[in-house]
């Protein structure tokens, strides 16, 4: 089993949206590096932490797990669809995605300040100085140094 962190923009897709939803696809990956980690090393039963970006309280919202390995992503053959790509057809898909499962919330949205403190986390991409991946690999060390930020320090 792997670990992985996920962003998300909440107003678009949020750890409520999926634990509402229970599952949903992890579809609108337009980054080749992101792209081929979802494609070539993200798995079956891979846990993942959500990251909310872009919004008032940027962080760890929660935790997901892959329920379905990658296949590519139907919405850039849609023309409809803001994840549209001409050049991504059936036969030669360009953009990959997976399933996730809601697993639950974190006990608060781990924030990004509080992450970029920790000097267990200096080689995470996410605290790196302008990094935008959207998919990034976490080591289980990393991963479980995030989770014990969940509580509210004690005064």
């Amino acid at each position: 089993m792997a670990y992985w962190l996920f962003k998300t923009e909440p107003d678009t897709f949020s750890i409520d949206t999926l634990r509402t939803q229970k599952r949903s696809c992890w579809e609108g990956v337009r980054n080749y590096q992101a792209r081929n980690m979802l494609r070539d090393d993200v798995k079956v039963g891979d846990s993942v932490l959500v990251y909310h970006s872009s919004c008032k309280h940027v962080g760890v919202a929660g935790i997901a797990k892959v329920t379905k390995a990658s296949y590519p992503d139907h919405y850039a053959f849609d023309i409809e669809s803001d994840y549209y790509d001409a050049k991504s057809t059936v036969d030669n898909p360009r953009w990959f995605m997976v399933d996730i499962e809601f697993v639950r919330k974190t006990e608060r949205v781990i924030p990004l300040a509080v992450l970029k403190a920790m000097p267990e986390l200096a080689n995470l991409p996410l605290v790196k100085r302008g990094n935008r991946l959207s998919v990034m690999p976490v080591s289980e060390p990393e991963w479980q140094a995030i989770l014990s930020k969940e509580q509210l320090p004690s005064r």
